[in-house]
């Protein structure tokens, strides 16, 4: 057998799993995880090495119909994931009974490459829960081959992997054998900074949120970090700084702790907030954030 590599792209409703699972596979924390939905905003790709083998794994973002600018950005994430695919990973769990865009849904099940259908989430049900949603995904996405996993429990996760392993086509590999993924690190400074605002604010306040880093300098024991956090409105600026700053400071310890795991080094950390009006619905302001709008 020669070297196997190719495109495994995890796709879904929102807080499905998908992040999790992703960095399951990896090994590494790439996509930031919380229980809001819409967590993920781009297409990140985690690279699974080994000796005849690359697998890119792509988690994208969860499928809504799109309200504004950034959301109709995102789901053009979702639809490229399609595009590229040599392996599609369609995640689902325990409850759910269909897909929130019938196009993506008729897409899947007129996939023409192989199809996972993931069952996650099984560890929150029964037996009986189980069969019945394997069924009705079985009558609903006939050319998928379903395999009920629980992500975060890691129950066959292994198993999956292996199977995605049988799937590839064989091919070169697309990336260095040392590489992780395809973002900058500027790229994991931002999430991280803007996982630890989805997990401490509420309503709009996160959505409304953008992260800039505009210094990273590597010295020899430390790495010096300044980060923009950008928000739509003036008074969202005041929530996010809190009394005495106390809000913002908390964001900039943990968002601290996490960066230091993961380039294993001290970090020193500023963080600013600016106001960008409007920035979800201007064509330039998410061009300049990496949004392919």
């Amino acid at each position: 057998m020669g070297h196997k590599a190719g495109f495994v792209n995890i796709i879904g409703n929102p807080n499905v799993g998908k992040s999790t699972l992703m960095n399951a596979f990896v090994g590494e924390k790439l996509s930031i995880i919380t229980s809001k939905a819409q967590t993920t905003r781009h297409r990140i790709l985690g690279i699974v090495n080994g000796d005849d083998f690359q697998v890119l794994f792509s988690d994208t973002p969860g499928i809504i119909k799109p309200a504004y600018q950034l959301q109709e950005s995102m789901m053009g994430f979702v639809k490229s994931a399609f595009e590229d695919a040599d392996i599609l990973l369609y995640m689902v769990e325990i409850g759910e009974h269909e897909l929130k865009d019938d196009a993506f849904f008729d897409k899947i099940k007129n996939s023409k490459i192989p199809v996972l259908l993931l069952l996650n989430k099984i560890d929150k049900s029964n037996q009986e829960e189980l069969e019945n949603q394997v069924q009705l995904w079985t009558q609903k996405v006939p050319n998928a081959e379903i395999i009920p996993i629980s992500a975060l429990e890691g129950f066959n996760v292994k198993e999956v992997f292996n199977r995605i392993l049988e799937l590839l086509p064989e091919s070169p590999a697309f990336y260095p054998k040392d590489q992780l993924t395809d973002k900058p690190e500027r790229f994991f400074i931002n999430e991280t900074i803007r996982e630890k605002i989805l997990m401490h604010y509420k309503k709009e306040i996160p959505y409304a949120v953008e992260i800039e880093t505009e210094e990273f300098l590597e010295e020899e024991k430390i790495i010096r970090i300044r980060s923009v956090i950008m928000v739509e409105r003036d008074t969202q600026k005041g929530i996010i700084i809190g009394h005495k700053g106390a809000a913002l400071k908390r964001v900039g310890v943990e968002a601290r702790k996490d960066l230091e795991k993961f380039f294993g080094k001290q970090i020193h950390l500023e963080l600013y907030v600016k106001v960008n009006k409007n920035w979800r619905s201007n064509q330039n302001q998410l061009k300049r954030f990496g949004y392919n709008s």
